[in-house]
């Protein structure tokens, strides 16, 4: 009996097949906030992400979405409209395994808060400094590490903003 395969990206954008069953499910949530012609990018390595990350077992998109982008910002929000939902399979370079991204990326507001990096939790300090206010003029010349069309995901938020 034959099981079911699915391709798998790393950060780097490297394919790799893997067996379905070695997937772990992972629903995250990254929240755009956008003020002043700028957007705020969480700063990994040598280039970015939307704020945000997995929503635990115990947690509503909601909780999730206010809890990681505080931890990567320093910053309380609310959540705003959906922007865009994806799906992905991907392997991530801080833990073992594979993971069956749902992608949810919502508008956001500021609510409070000062630009910080003291919130990031254990992994995310390895690879991660304070997040970054980007022109939006910019967005398409910086590098993403994630496995969704960034500057697409922007475009739509900025139509819903009526830019």
């Amino acid at each position: 009996m034959s099981k079911e395969k699915v391709i798998c990206q790393d950060m780097h954008g490297e394919n790799k097949e893997v067996d379905a069953s070695e997937l772990i499910f992972r629903p995250s949530v990254y929240g755009i906030l956008i003020e002043d012609g700028k957007i705020l990018l969480s700063k990994q390595w040598d280039g970015y992400d939307f704020p945000g990350g997995g929503v635990e077992i115990a947690e509503t998109i909601n909780e999730a979405l206010e809890r990681e982008f505080w931890e990567e910002t320093g910053l309380k929000i609310k959540r705003g409209r959906t922007v865009v939902c994806e799906s992905s399979f991907f392997t991530p370079s801080f833990v073992k395994g594979y993971w069956n991204c749902q992608l949810m990326y919502f508008l956001c507001e500021k609510v409070s808060g000062e630009l910080s990096k003291e919130y990031l939790d254990e992994d995310e300090q390895g690879y991660a400094d304070i997040a970054e206010w980007i022109n939006l003029g910019e967005v398409d010349k910086i590098k993403f590490y994630n496995s969704v069309d960034s500057v697409k995901v922007i475009k739509e938020a900025l139509k819903f903003l009526g830019k």
